[in-house]
């Protein structure tokens, strides 16, 4: 067996089960999840139409690099929603069976495991990161996102030595689970320092799409990129998904963009691991791609989510809203009820609503967990079942401390 499986840690769900096990929440409330960030909103209708009429196209294996048409219908999104003037969809962009499977899959094809590897990563984290690392034969170092740091990383704080030493930094603007966002001078500065130290940048940007202000998107590396006149994406590369965008997590369908020298690489690796999207999940993809009125109205309801969940919880646990993506990072120490994992628990057990404890999205780094005595709240429900979630946390909140 491959002995770096055993430097595996337990999934953050596993380690929620853990903590829920032997509690019976009362029956008569009906459970609300608010722990995983699976969307709920109904997936596009004229995707789920595409996706039926083409069911004939299973007879032919896809190539794993994908139809010319659906390279196309990406490079074009790419250059609407980032305003690139061009994206090369035959070199530079590359489909995936979703992001998670990407994510993964790239550090074991870019990790050189002979000179002692090292991989940056974001801390609290996507623990995707942390696995393709630890099997791709290389060591982490953890960036702290705390709110003294605006709960992003730090670039500025890395020694040069560190920086000597990565091979491959993973990003995640708009963060998971914290929301925060890297404005587009601190992406120029990363690609800087990836220019000086010689290293690759694969920024997760699959929350990008939901943001609360329609004049104001998150930016994106590619943009920033483009933004210093580099438009071959030299050592860049971006990883989005119709996942969180479309409300379409079981098509699994994103994409890989950027370097296309590090794209020739990485589908050499793909041909071999044999991860080619079907026909009908391309064609599906295409149209999703096409049309950005049903993401503007995703969009909506996670804004009246929002503010519903702040307005009903705002003077018992007050909330900061996100600048993007769909999550709440709720510092439990403000509702006066213990840890991140004693919230959890008793929430559970009395008012049967899920929650997240933050310290299973992070590792202890300089002394200190920053996920610890805060909990990830995915308003991904119905806008009912978040009014409600909203109601029982406060009433547990009020009849606990």
């Amino acid at each position: 067996m491959n002995t770096d499986l055993d430097k595996l840690h337990p999934y953050p769900f596993e380690r929620l089960n853990a903590l829920k096990a032997g509690i019976e929440p009362p029956a008569e409330l009906a459970h609300i999840a608010l722990s995983i960030g699976e969307p709920k909103h109904p997936p596009p209708a004229f995707v789920q139409q595409t996706l039926s009429k083409s069911l004939d196209k299973l007879s032919a294996y896809p190539l794993t690099k994908g139809t010319p048409e659906l390279r196309g219908a990406i490079g074009d999104w790419l250059c609407r929603r980032f305003g690139l003037a061009n994206v090369d969809a035959d070199t530079q962009v590359l489909p995936v069976n979703g992001t998670r499977e990407a994510l993964f899959a790239f550090a074991q094809a870019v990790i050189d495991r002979t000179a002692n590897p090292l991989v940056l990563s974001p801390n609290p984290f996507y623990q995707i990161y942390e696995g393709a690392a630890l099997l791709a034969g290389a060591r982490l170092h953890f960036l702290d996102c705390t709110a003294d740091n605006h709960l992003m990383p730090d670039f500025d704080a890395v020694p040069a030595s560190v920086w000597e030493r990565c091979q491959l930094i993973y990003i995640c603007s708009p963060g998971n689970p914290t929301g925060a966002v890297l404005n587009t001078a601190t992406l120029q500065r990363l690609i800087e320092l990836a220019d000086r130290h010689d290293f690759i940048i694969a920024s997760d940007e699959c929350y990008s799409e939901i943001y609360p202000d329609e004049s104001n998107p998150p930016p994106g590396l590619l943009q920033a990129s483009a933004a210093m006149g580099r438009h071959d994406y030299r050592r860049c590369v971006v990883f989005h998904s119709l996942s969180k965008r479309s409300n379409l997590p079981g098509l699994r369908s994103g994409f890989v963009a950027g370097d296309g020298d590090i794209l020739r690489a990485f589908l050499r690796y793909r041909t071999y691991h044999g991860c080619a999207m079907p026909v009908p999940t391309q064609l599906a993809s295409i149209a999703a791609w096409n049309d950005e009125q049903h993401v503007r109205e995703n969009r909506e309801l996670y804004r009246q989510k929002f503010l519903l969940f702040r307005d009903i919880l705002g003077d018992v646990l007050p909330l900061d809203l996100p600048n993007a993506g769909f999550y709440f990072w709720a510092d439990t120490r403000s509702a006066g009820i213990g840890s991140d994992e004693d919230f959890a628990r008793q929430l559970f057990a009395r008012e049967h609503v899920t929650v997240l404890p933050g310290r299973y999205l992070a590792r202890e780094s300089n002394g200190l967990n920053p996920g610890e005595n805060r909990v990830r709240m995915a308003l991904v429900a119905s806008v009912d079942e978040c009014s409600e979630a909203a109601r029982r946390i406060r009433r547990f909140i009020e009849t606990t401390r």
